[in-house]
């Protein structure tokens, strides 16, 4: 999948990370909603790849179950491994997360999920 970027003058960027062209298309809107510009990719490798290019990337939005050499939960861990200032937001519809599991600074929320509260905790997340 090629990345897409969605562009506006000096917005903050959050780097979408979803394999579902539905859910992905959903989670751009979210972040547009929510006054950011989107990055996308369409799994891990693809989001690491971003991210090693990129210096402007304020926060991850992720999925949790996506194909290639690691799922969300690891991407999330490698992002606080790399990269600690970016905020992490995981989202999943098939697993849910232990606290103890998620890396310090993110978040967490089921799908279906509220897009206000994603859009708050991006603010928040974000400040």
């Amino acid at each position: 999948m090629a990345v897409m970027v969605v562009r506006s003058a000096d917005k903050q960027i959050v780097l979408v990370v979803e394999d579902e062209p539905m859910q992905l298309l959903m989670a751009i809107d979210l972040v547009g909603d929510a006054g950011f510009e989107a990055v996308c990719a369409s799994n891990a490798d693809e989001a690491v790849a971003i991210l090693e290019a990129r210096t402007d990337i304020r926060l991850v939005f992720t999925d949790v179950d996506m194909p290639g050499s690691m799922d969300g939960m690891k991407l999330a861990a490698a992002i606080r491994g790399r990269w600690p200032p970016i905020e992490i937001i995981i989202v999943s519809g098939h697993r849910t997360a232990n606290l103890d599991q998620l890396p310090e600074r993110s978040r967490f929320f089921q799908k279906p999920y509220d897009a206000q509260a994603i859009i708050a905790a991006m603010h928040e997340l974000a400040a």
